[in-house]
This record gives C-alpha cells, sequence and structure tokens, in this order.
C-alpha cells in the first residue's frame, strides 16, 4: 500500500509478484489525520482485497504500508500496533503487518528491489539510495526549518524574501512581486507579514511563481532556482560517494521535477553538465509494487 494526504493506492500480488488486484482507498497520513483514521482505511483496504479474490485475511501473508513518517521506527510501530488491535478487535487476523517510509517503497518500485537512487522534491525534499548490498542511504530530508534544499518550500520561502526586500526598497524590482500580487494579492510589506504569520499562508504555493518569473527572464528568479538546482546537485554527489558505484542511477519523484517547467528543465541541464558518471532514470514500477516487494521480503524473513 503506498499512503498519501488524499487516498492509498493499494495492490494484492500473488509471492510472485504478479498483480492480482488493484484498489484505492481514503487518506494515510496518520502524521495529518491521526492514526484511527489510518487504521480504518488500512483495514477497509484489506476487506476489499479479500472479498474481491473471495479469500481470508489469513491467506494474506504480509502487508507494507509505506506513507509519509513511516521512517520513523517508534511512530511506525505506534501505527502498526493500532492496526494489529483493530484487527484483532474486528477478527482480522493479519499474519505479518509494517509501516515503512512511502520514500523507501518508491525506491524499491523504482528499481525493482535492485540497487539505484531516488530524488524526491516536492512541497520538501530528500535523497534515498540502496547500494549492492541492501544498505538504505539517506542525503537531506531535515525538514523545511534546516533543510528541504531545491524544494517547493524553499523555493517560496527565497521568492518571498525577494520580494520583501523589493519592498523594503534594499533590493532591486522581480518580476516575482508582480505574480504575487496577481496571485495572491499581496502588494505591501503588511499584507506580506499579515498573510505569511497570521493567515498560515502557504509558501510553498509561490515556486511557480518563482518559475513563471525567470521563464520571463528576472534575474531574481533564475539566481534562485539556479542555486537550489545546486543544492540538488549537491545531494547527487554526496549520494554517488554513499553508494560507491561507478555509474549512479536516479529516479525522479515529485512536481518539481517531474512536471514540465523551468527549474526541471535547468536541473536536468546542470545534470548533465556536472556529471558524467549520473543516468536519470523512469521508474521501473509504482510505489504500491515496491510495498509489495518489500512485504514479499518480510514475508519470507
Amino acid at each position: 500500500m503506498d499512503g498519501g494526504g488524499t487516498k492509498t493506492k493499494c495492490i494484492l500480488t500473488d509471492i510472485n509478484l504478479n498483480q492480482i488486484y488493484e484498489t484505492t482507498g481514503g487518506p494515510s497520513n496518520f502524521l495529518v489525520i491521526g492514526i484511527e483514521k489510518v487504521s480504518e482505511t488500512i483495514l477497509n483496504l484489506v476487506n476489499e482485497c479479500t472479498t474481491s479474490q473471495k479469500i481470508s485475511a489469513n491467506d494474506i501473508e504480509a502487508i507494507i504500508l509505506g506513507t509519509t513518517g513511516g521512517g520513523r521506527r517508534n511512530d511506525a510501530e505506534i501505527l502498526e500496533n493500532q492496526i494489529i488491535k483493530d484487527a484483532s478487535q474486528k477478527s482480522i487476523l493479519i499474519n505479518k503487518f509494517s509501516v515503512e517510509s512511502d520514500a523507501r517503497i518508491a525506491l524499491e518500485g523504482a528499481f525493482s528491489g535492485k540497487e539505484g537512487s531516488i530524488l524526491i522534491a516536492g512541497t520538501g525534499s530528500i535523497m534515498f539510495g540502496k547500494d549492492g548490498s541492501g544498505k538504505i542511504h539517506r542525503v537531506g530530508g531535515f525538514g523545511r526549518f534546516i533543510g528541504d534544499e531545491g524544494s517547493g518550500y524553499r523555493i517560496g520561502r527565497i521568492g518571498l524574501n525577494a520580494v520583501a526586500r523589493f519592498f523594503d526598497g534594499r533590493a532591486k524590482h522581480t518580476k516575482i512581486a508582480d505574480l504575487l500580487e496577481q496571485e495572491f494579492s499581496i502588494s505591501s510589506s503588511e499584507e506580506l507579514i499579515t498573510e505569511v504569520y497570521r493567515n498560515s499562508f502557504n509558501i510553498a504555493s509561490v515556486a511557480p511563481l518563482v518559475f513563471d518569473a525567470a521563464e520571463s527572464g528576472d534575474k531574481v528568479a533564475q539566481r534562485i532556482l539556479e542555486d537550489e538546482a545546486n543544492e540538488l546537485l549537491m545531494h547527487i554527489s554526496a549520494m554517488r560517494i554513499k553508494l560507491n558505484v561507478t555509474v549512479l542511477k536516479v529516479s525522479l519523484i515529485g512536481s518539481l521535477l517531474t512536471t514540465a517547467n523551468y527549474f526541471s528543465y535547468l536541473f536536468n541541464e546542470m545534470v548533465i553538465r556536472r556529471f558524467n558518471d549520473v543516468q536519470i532514470k523512469e521508474a521501473e514500477h509504482t510505489p504500491q509494487f515496491g510495498a509489495a516487494i518489500l512485504a514479499k521480503q518480510l514475508n519470507l524473513a
């Protein structure tokens, strides 16, 4: 299962990873909606799979849920225990169940369980890699306060800083300010401060404005994106050393890098210019298939 903030994607496979059934359920980001609601989502999906195939839950050898926050073992165990407890109360026998991070199942799916790496750049950013011995390595992922370089949040925050400097007269005009006024009706220091600190403004939503400003030739926006793309290249350099491979295979995940925009084009061009031993690869399989790979390993353990 691949658990997200809006829905959970689920597949049922046989022991050889041939897909038997596919479905979706409600959200399963337990950090946002709580473990009780996630437990309900997961058990509903189990029930749908068993009902569709006319089997019992006991016939499912192992279940893996990959979701945000699942990489922190203490939090993962709390969710695991809740689901097992709720299953027992409903007389649903679950053989083996484990929670992993959404990044881990994406990594397994991208390279069919083999070595490789994924670079994620959405609202936040992080890079995961798997070496030839199966060891998992991580670069970045320190969150919005001290990390998330090359992410939507970071680009949006620096873009807003550029606008704040312009409002003050500390810096020259940037097209980001014009787009911010058009999109969010923010045209002064007072309005910017109110939106950010009182109205919980979505800072990452400014990243597309920075992209558009850069596309139109705005030097401030272009410099921001060059700096942040370079930060992601530093992630790649660090992962290349950790995995100790001749050629580093990287699968890109997250809207900033997988959709057509100024930043994604810039990033790919910089990768080509900087490295001759890095290959950008399409993911071989989905994250939920990666979860099935881990479920098979859990079953055989």
